[in-house]
């Protein structure tokens, strides 16, 4: 296998997973009235996730996204595989905001032309949190400005993804450490 196709192997790997053929496990999940892409722009940690299989076990995940000209969204997806000194896997989607007007609903597109579903379920008064659902309920991330969130939010984060029809048992906390 050439090279270039083997650096694009995980990314359609990654698609696979994301766009499998499973259908909506329950009612479309609501997402926020309206979000503020500037003030949405920056480090997001990832704090728990049903994760994808090539964010299993990964140590400091953090997304970063960034306006591009075009209205895109340029996304780097960043973490340790395995420990929190394992190799640095790096991964750059792009988002593309979609929908009624609200900037919640987006399309993630790893590879050309499909993009995934991600929806903003959740972003808390202060842009210091939020959750990325699916409809299809097999992959959220609950996201934090900082690397950690108190013992309560965590909590409360965890019953908000119940609430949307998520099996919570399936959820894994994403270890931080800088």
């Amino acid at each position: 296998m050439d090279p270039m196709a083997r650096r694009r192997l995980p990314l359609c790997l990654v698609l696979t997973a994301l766009l499998g053929c499973r259908s909506a496990a329950g009612p479309p999940i609501p997402t926020v009235p309206h979000v503020d892409l500037p003030r949405f722009m920056g480090d997001w940690y990832v704090i728990a996730n049903i994760p994808t299989f090539l964010e299993k076990d990964a140590h400091n995940a953090m997304e970063r996204y960034a306006m591009n000209p075009d209205g895109t969204i340029a996304t780097t997806f960043s973490f340790r595989a395995g420990a929190f000194d394992g190799p640095e896997k790096r991964y750059s989607p792009t988002g593309f905001v979609r929908g009624d007007g609200s900037n919640a609903v987006w399309g993630m597109q790893f590879v050309w032309p499909v993009k995934a579903e991600y929806l903003v379920a959740h972003l808390s008064p202060d842009y210091s949190e939020t959750v990325i659902a699916r409809n299809a309920r097999d992959h959220v991330w609950i996201m934090a400005r900082t690397p950690t969130l108190s013992d309560a939010d965590y909590a409360r984060l965890i019953g908000f993804v119940g609430g949307l029809g998520y099996d919570t048992s399936r959820i894994e906390r994403v270890p931080q450490r800088w």
